[in-house]
């Protein structure tokens, strides 16, 4: 199956997107990630005004085959959280790079995303597995 990856977003290989705008970045998670986990039924974030640290756990979602933690692909504070979605965490399957974002941070540094993939290489990456 053939899902579709932005462009202009980077990806982790934890299956986590980041989008940046000037310095706040929005972060969500992957049609390959949803897929995999099929029906979701919970969603953990964190409240605004966290602190996040790159590569650290953020969160939870929870399917109903599993549950996995959300890495941190950028350091920042959580300025706004998806509140819709942690009440119908099911609406992550229907536009994940669109209304179905997660969180928005206010970022530290850009370059924390230096090793971040392209919709390209994360592409490879997972047509691979």
């Amino acid at each position: 199956m053939a899902f579709d990856y932005p462009n202009d977003l980077k990806y982790l290989d934890s299956h986590e997107y980041v989008r940046l705008s000037g310095d706040t970045a929005t972060i969500g998670i992957t049609a390959f990630a949803i897929d995999q986990l099929g029906d979701i039924v919970f969603l953990e974030l964190p409240a605004v005004g966290d602190e996040l640290q790159k590569g650290e756990t953020f969160g939870t979602v929870e399917s109903v085959k599993a549950v996995e933690d959300l890495k941190a692909p950028i350091s920042g504070t959580v300025i706004e959280r998806n509140d819709a979605l942690v009440d119908t965490p099911e609406q992550l399957a229907e536009d994940p790079y669109g209304e179905a974002w997660m969180l928005k941070i206010q970022v530290e540094s850009g370059s924390d995303l230096e090793d971040a993939l392209s919709a390209e290489a994360y592409r490879a990456l997972v047509e691979g597995q």
